[in-house]
């Protein structure tokens, strides 16, 4: 039985993927700063799942998830899912804690733990896959910090690869467009109506189809890497990122 270690397993990406790779025959340890989410969660998987309450900016716990005892220790797949934003404030206006929050969980919580995972993910020949967006490479207003901090995700996927060649480690940089989970009401700081706004009319990607895409990757033979995967819904494209709605 194989083991995908999941960072922000509360909600959205991390929570559908702890529910696919479960069904799949895997274990899954997944972590999030929301404990009561994670303790539902378990309930629903059962025994396969390990929920751990930790915030990416605690670094000490980041780095714990290394010395976790087999079989749980026993990571063949890494998956850095957890991400906020700030607001779409022009960079002036924007709280210096909003944005030093967003880069300690998006920047340095995922380095740390990628750090103290490599040696066993080596051992197993395992795989790393890194939540970025498509915010690393088409620019909008109000997405400086946000979008700078994916641009790093994807440049450090790449260069990984360069450190790893010859592991047999796998890695790869996701770069979604929009999707419909809580990323937008945590960004507006729970303006469900602002997020439902942003949606509306558009068939956005779910969940769940970001969760059959780390399926995918995880099933490839494991002589290939997909460097990166960019994916929209249809009707979202790079002019401004324009959405055509319905009506």
């Amino acid at each position: 039985m194989k083991t995908i270690l999941i960072t922000g397993a509360t909600a959205g990406f991390g929570e559908a993927a702890a529910r696919k790779f479960v069904a799949g025959g895997w274990r899954a340890i997944g972590t999030g700063r929301r404990g009561e989410r994670l303790k539902a969660l378990q309930e629903e998987l059962g025994d396969p799942f390990l929920p751990l309450e930790i915030d990416m900016r605690d670094r000490a716990a980041v780095e714990s998830l290394a010395d976790l005892s087999p079989p749980w220790g026993d990571v063949d797949l890494l998956l850095n899912n957890a991400g906020l934003a700030p607001p779409t404030d022009p960079l002036p206006e924007t709280d210096w804690e909003r944005i030093e929050t967003v880069i300690e969980t998006n920047i340095t919580g995922l380095v740390a733990l990628t750090r103290m995972l490599l040696p066993k993910l080596v051992e197993r020949k395992g795989q790393i896959i890194n939540l970025s967006s498509v915010a690393a490479t088409y620019p909008y207003k109000g997405g400086a910090v946000y979008a700078g901090t994916k641009a790093f995700v994807r440049q450090f996927s790449l260069d990984l690869r360069c450190d790893l060649a010859g592991s047999g480690v796998r890695v790869t940089s996701v770069e979604p467009g929009m999707a419909e989970t809580e990323f937008t009401i945590v960004r507006t700081g729970g303006d469900k109506e602002a997020s439902d706004k942003l949606y509306a009319g558009m068939d956005p990607m779910t969940p769940e189809d970001l969760a059959d895409l780390f399926w995918w990757l995880a099933n490839l033979p494991p002589h290939l890497n997909i460097n990166t995967v960019e994916l929209m819904p249809v009707s979202q494209s790079f002019a401004g990122f324009t959405i055509n709605r319905e009506g």
